[in-house]
């Protein structure tokens, strides 16, 4: 199969990394499905990349059940399958509370949006991806979630990536065929959530992403990596 003929879902895609991995994969020939919570938000996405054609717009609110079920829903009516999915929804919260401050609620509120967001979505793409024998699942997390890089603050945007992690260990114990699972750390980008003075740019952050979404049949699965270069859980 041709990256032509390949359809992309990546979440939370309206701005940083999530549009322009939209935007690299779309240049690869991809039909690439631009999903944000709200219209406007991927309306104004489409506006930036230019509404090339292999580019549409879905809502899609990975913290709600309901949601991610009606854009399954529409997704294989309209495209009938699914060849790659980007996991890149996310947040980040808790640099407001000293470490062992940190409300529970906090910690439930990001582990629902940041890691069971992924797992909602892969309830759904992973069964589809072994019917059809191809696919790539990418997890984007941080090495703020590695237990070797494990420390004090953030508590519950860590705590989600850790999940988030797991998560992808579980699911690409599932995987069948030419169906890959992996998770990916960008590095500290510049975007809303990494700030101005991050080191790479949203074009080298989102490289490590497009590079596990399209790895050949005898790639990695179940890895975890920055750069597509293997890093320490």
């Amino acid at each position: 199969m041709s990256q032509s003929d390949r359809i992309a879902v990546v979440t939370g895609a309206s701005q940083g990394l999530g549009l322009e991995t939209v935007r690299q994969l779309a240049d690869r020939g991809m039909t690439v499905v631009l999903t944000a919570r709200t219209q406007a938000r991927i309306d104004k996405a489409l506006g930036e990349l230019g509404k090339p054609p292999n580019v549409v717009g879905h809502i899609l609110d990975v913290a709600d059940q309901a949601s991610v079920d009606t854009f399954f829903d529409w997704l294989m009516q309209t495209h009938r399958r699914i060849d790659v999915l980007v996991n890149n929804a996310g947040r980040i919260a808790g640099d407001r509370w000293e470490t062992l401050e940190t409300p529970p609620e906090a910690i439930a509120e990001l582990i629902d949006n940041n890691a069971l967001g992924a797992w909602r979505m892969i309830q759904e793409a992973l069964p589809a991806m072994n019917r059809a024998g191809h696919g790539r699942i990418v997890n984007v997390s941080s090495g703020m979630g590695a237990l070797t890089d494990m420390g004090s603050g953030s508590v519950p945007y860590r705590l989600s990536k850790t999940a988030m992690n797991a998560i992808t260990r579980i699911a690409s114990n599932e995987a069948r065929g030419d169906v890959h699972v992996n998770v990916v750390c960008p590095g500290w980008v510049r975007t809303s959530m990494g700030g101005p003075g991050a080191r790479l740019s949203v074009e080298e952050g989102a490289s490590g992403i497009v590079w596990a979404a399209t790895l050949p049949a005898d790639g990695p699965n179940g890895g975890f990596f920055r750069h597509g270069k293997p890093i320490e859980w």
